[in-house]
């Protein structure tokens, strides 16, 4: 999945490619948004999402994948769901690994979760919920598919996701997820031998 190391790479910020998919935020679909921004297809609906909510917990009364208001804010194990339907795998990457190990080239792309402000058109709350989004490599560029975002943003070769990655996860409340074949995963091959 990487390009040439001789291709050149966009800048940082550029324009994205016309062919990106990418959907903006609504309700509390981040984590809806992040699965189709990452598989470049309007793949899931509230529908869908909602419906491996019930299966999750077929006799709950209050689900606990989802929020009480019928908003989304789904949590990891619908995202886990979602992609076992399409036989792909999400790994969460644990932190003290050294992002060094990345098979890059065996990785579909990344599911973050990350600390966001709220706000409610002008108005910002001073505290922080969650938020779901998308990176993944297209056209030899990694990009940023934050459904917050008004489009994608690029942030370039491996060494650049590399730190794009760690910058997430220095700020301590951050998970990532990889997305992978379940090929990839059962043989292990989105880690680089040592």
């Amino acid at each position: 999945m990487s390009g040439s190391p001789l291709a050149p790479r966009p800048v940082s910020g550029s324009p994205p490619p016309p062919s990106l998919y990418h959907e903006r935020q609504r309700l509390e679909l981040c984590a809806l948004h992040a699965l189709n921004n990452l598989l470049q297809r309007p793949c899931f609906t509230q529908e869908a999402a909602d419906d491996i909510c019930k299966r999750l917990a077929p006799d709950a009364r209050i689900n606990p994948h989802r929020s009480l208001l019928g908003t989304g804010n789904y949590d990891v194990n619908v995202i886990l769901a979602a992609l076992q339907s399409l036989d792909l795998a999400a790994l969460w990457w644990d932190k003290r690994r050294s992002l060094e190990q990345l098979a890059l080239d065996h990785v579909v792309g990344f599911i973050l979760n990350v600390p966001s402000r709220v706000s409610v058109g002008f108005l910002t709350f001073p505290f922080r919920r969650k938020h779901w989004l998308a990176v993944r490599q297209l056209h030899g560029t990694y990009y940023n598919l934050d459904s917050k975002l008004r489009a994608p943003v690029a942030i370039g070769g491996e060494a650049q996701l590399r730190e794009f990655l760690r910058d997430f996860l220095s700020q301590g409340l951050c998970e990532v997820f990889l997305v992978v074949s379940r090929a990839v995963e059962e043989a292990g091959t989105w880690l680089s031998p040592e």
